[in-house]
């Protein structure tokens, strides 16, 4: 079982449509997938038309009342699964303070009894650097990292490799940077891409085109391409899951 989570310090760089679309891809090539939907704002699970609720919370999942089991969803699609957010997630690190053994573990040791079950689990994770944070960092094999091109965003990729430099248990963690939300006719944004890919040559080839179609995910409540597959942004996915895929 692989655990992908994509991540960014950064809000609103997509990477809730793209934990989406990736994870459709996933199985629609024959993989059994979950998505967990660790945002507290459950984009992910509107997006799969999952009602974002949990009875018990995040304290029942931590504390073994609930088994995970218990609440994972299935989807319109075919081998693919969705752990649905909760609102209590925004208090998730208070919740992990309260654990007294290994409180940066926690969600490997949860996910540990689906190992078999699933091919790819890719989790749509909140922004921000914190003990949520950092047990996902430690439960993934590979964090996918959105990078809208943008000295701002640019920024947040450094900010996020010097915090992993400093860590214990996370040497093994791939760091997967690609760029979203790109405007080719932007010159700011080719000059952006062309910097950072040569300073960066980790960053993954596919870029995913800032397209009025992403946007619409809202409205179809569905993967990208899942109603639109000749779409450009569609292919763009296509083309960056099959990188991730061979690289995790």
């Amino acid at each position: 079982m692989k655990i992908i989570g994509v991540y960014s310090i950064k809000g609103g760089v997509g990477k809730t449509s793209s934990t989406v679309n990736l994870a459709y891809l996933a199985a629609a090539g024959g993989h059994r997938t979950l998505v967990w939907d660790l945002d507290p704002q459950g984009a992910a699970s509107y997006y799969f038309r999952v009602k974002p609720k949990i009875k018990g919370g995040g304290r029942a999942l931590l504390r073994g009342k609930r088994p995970l089991d218990d609440v994972i969803k299935g989807t319109d699609f075919e081998l693919l699964d969705l752990l649905p957010s909760d609102f209590s997630y925004r208090n998730m690190d208070i919740l992990l303070e309260g654990e007294k053994k290994k409180p940066t573990g926690q969600l490997r040791r949860l996910l540990r009894p689906l190992v078999g079950e699933y091919d790819y689990v890719l989790f749509d994770c909140p922004p921000s650097i914190s003990l949520m944070s950092e047990n996902i960092f430690r439960a993934a094999d590979a964090l996918l990292v959105p990078l809208i091109p943008s000295t701002l965003s640019a920024r947040t990729l450094t900010q996020l490799l010097g915090f992993l430099a400093k860590q214990d248990g996370v040497g093994a963690l791939k760091v997967l940077p690609f760029f979203s939300m790109v405007d080719a006719e932007r010159s700011l944004h080719t000059d952006t891409i062309a910097r950072l890919c040569a300073e960066h040559p980790e960053i993954l080839a596919a870029r995913i085109p800032l397209a009025a179609e992403v946007e619409r995910m809202g409205l179809h409540r569905m993967p990208l391409p899942a109603y639109a597959p000749s779409n450009a942004a569609s292919a763009a996915y296509r083309a960056l899951w099959g990188e991730v895929e061979r690289a995790v």
